[in-house]
């Protein structure tokens, strides 16, 4: 049995409950409230439009929360490791990365993260998908959100 690995080219992370089974629903549902009240017309036909819509927000409101954590836990992470990589010194620099640069530094070894975030902070890597491609040691995360 082979074992799975990640890399640059195959790291997204697919939750199978949102992306496959609870969107799609709330989508079709959602389509099929409007669908049914413009035929009907009626006002309790227009309020499960509204009801409709506000699941579905609900339900997208909460991915975006959950990611919003992850985010957080990423800069905290990412903060304590490179704290213990770099001199005290360059401890300021670390407060200048986004947290989008972090979330893209995250997956590098702790051989070249330093390297890495030296050319972040230069603007050579400008944005997350540059980050991760420049990346040689590729850290796998298995447990995101």
């Amino acid at each position: 049995m082979s074992e799975k690995t990640q890399s640059f080219q195959h790291h997204t992370a697919w939750s199978p409950l949102f992306h496959f089974v609870a969107t799609p629903i709330v989508l079709l549902n959602v389509f099929i409230a409007i669908r049914h009240a413009w035929y009907v017309g009626s006002r309790y036909a227009w309020w499960n439009v509204v009801f409709a819509v506000g699941v579905a927000a609900g339900i997208f409101v909460s991915r975006l929360m959950v990611l919003a954590v992850q985010d957080r836990l990423i800069r905290l992470e990412m903060r304590l490791r490179l704290r213990e990589l770099l001199p005290a010194a360059s401890h300021a620099d670390i407060l200048r990365l986004t947290v989008r640069q972090m979330v893209g530094l995250r997956f590098a070894g702790d051989a070249e993260l330093p390297e890495l975030m030296r050319r972040v902070l230069k603007g050579e890597l400008a944005d997350q998908k540059a980050i991760k491609a420049a990346i040689k040691d590729w850290q796998a995360d298995w447990q995101r959100a």
